[in-house]
């Protein structure tokens, strides 16, 4: 049902990295099992439109089983208004690549706590769904049957 999920944040010039990658350890450490969340994030340092450095930090989850596990972490721990609100939105969170987005506050995610942002200050979470063949509808109902 899923082919891979994206993970990024943002690090901008004001905030320290480490925290910014740990506030990813969040979503890792619930669906990654045995492994360095250090080794899997790649942090990618870039410049910003004014000079200010940027880093940018992502992961990818091929694995069927940590893409479920994810899921399930983030499903169980959002609020119920929030999870309401993801169900709510779901025709509009998926595009027409069948990629659904959400996106978490990051601060709150540092704490430990799952926060559905709109920010683009956020952790960005991408899962591309999977039909055969391609089908958007068909899409939608698998994301609901994930979210429901």
């Amino acid at each position: 049902m899923i082919h891979y999920i994206t993970l990024r944040a943002t690090s901008h010039a004001t905030e320290e990295k480490s925290r910014v990658k740990n506030s990813l350890d969040l979503f890792l450490l619930n669906s990654v099992s045995n492994i360095n969340t250090d080794e899997i994030v790649e942090v990618l340092d870039v410049e910003g439109h004014y000079g200010n450095p940027i880093s940018l930090c992502s992961v990818e989850l091929t694995r069927k089983s940590e893409c479920k596990r994810l899921v399930e972490f983030i499903k169980d721990n959002l609020s119920s208004q929030d999870l309401a609100t993801v169900y709510k939105e779901i025709p509009d969170r998926l595009d027409d690549e069948q990629v659904f987005h959400l996106r978490f506050n990051k601060q709150e995610s540092y704490l430990g706590r799952l926060l559905l942002s709109t920010s683009s200050d956020a952790i960005i979470v991408k899962i591309k769904i999977a039909t055969y063949p391609k089908n958007w509808e068909q899409a939608k109902k698998n994301v609901e049957d994930l979210f429901g």
